[in-house]
């Protein structure tokens, strides 16, 4: 049995209208065409589905039992087609990324927010992941992008810059550090270092840079969590190295927090997606909003 769409349709059409004529106008084809296609839904389904006199079209018994379940697939056929209209224009969707703990707890949820006020048919779904974490999701399509520092070394990946995040070392009030007029990132060997675990970002960032002097880090404590680094410098434990827009530096207002006199020494923070790969119009639609909204606070910082 093959029913189509347009026979379901004209059914509907001449019950709600009680006529062939009206039905016909009000979908714009023949009264021919739509009868032809009522006899071919009466074949395919072995039914009468209408009583026709010359004044009137009555619906029979095993209409009158059908109707309801037809309206209903119409009505979410119709619902489905306006919703992937939507989904295709950018007026909804759904946008699943990962980001950065640093950047999740800072720069994003006002972004966010802004973003959801001017359209509130797209949901965002943020999962905060450290750097390996976020490049599994990547691979494993978990995610849509993710918002993080390039993946070095991986062509299956591409990378749009929206920010850089300088480095800054955090000690107690009254470490040696403190009196440094200009510091440098090898001035803190001498010290036992607290760094974020190889897992991070920003683990990769000093360890390059140290490396470009021909040193190595050998931390006297590695840490998953920047709270936890920071709880460890309270605590007299060593120094650490954090990026400045970090919202545990930026609360550590009991500690010395000094940026390094080397401005190379910065973290690049965009958005990262699988090379290749389409994107929905609503995530394309939010990563060029991240991309304007970054410009914007950079024309603000100048």
């Amino acid at each position: 049995m093959h029913v189509s769409f347009q026979q379901l349709r004209a059914f509907a059409s001449v019950a709600r209208y009680g006529s062939f004529t009206r039905a016909a106008i009000a979908l714009h084809t023949s009264q021919s065409a739509l009868s032809s296609r009522i006899a071919q839904l009466e074949k395919s389904i072995g039914a009468t589905l209408f009583d026709r006199s010359t004044r009137s079209v009555r619906l029979t018994r095993i209409a009158r039992d059908l109707l309801p379940s037809v309206e209903r697939i119409l009505g979410d056929t119709d619902a489905l087609v306006g919703q992937t209209k939507d989904i295709s224009a950018g007026i909804a969707g759904r946008v699943v990324m990962a980001a950065l703990p640093s950047i999740s707890a800072t720069a994003l949820p006002p972004a966010i927010s802004q973003f959801l006020r001017e359209n509130p048919r797209i949901s965002l779904v943020l999962r905060d992941a450290l750097a390996e974490e976020m490049r599994d999701m990547l691979r494993n399509d978990e995610v849509d992008f993710a918002i993080s520092s390039p993946i070095v070394g991986d062509n299956s990946f591409e990378f749009t810059l929206l920010t850089t995040d300088r480095m800054a070392a955090v000690f107690p009030r009254k470490h040696p550090l403190h009196r440094v007029a200009s510091l440098k990132l090898e001035q803190l060997i001498g010290y036992p270092l607290i760094l974020m675990d190889r897992s991070s970002s920003v683990r990769h960032v000093i360890e390059d840079a140290l490396r470009d002097k021909g040193r190595l880090a050998q931390p006297a404590f590695e840490v998953a969590f920047m709270s936890t680094a920071i709880g460890m410098v309270r605590a007299g434990l060593g120094v650490t190295v954090l990026p400045t827009a970090s919202l545990e530096v930026q609360s550590a207002t009991d500690l010395g927090v000094r940026n390094f006199a080397d401005r190379a020494l910065v973290r690049q923070i965009g958005i990262v997606k699988r090379r290749g790969r389409s994107m929905t119009p609503a995530v394309e639609k939010f990563c060029a909003f991240l991309l304007s909204d970054s410009r914007r606070s950079r024309r603000r910082s100048v």
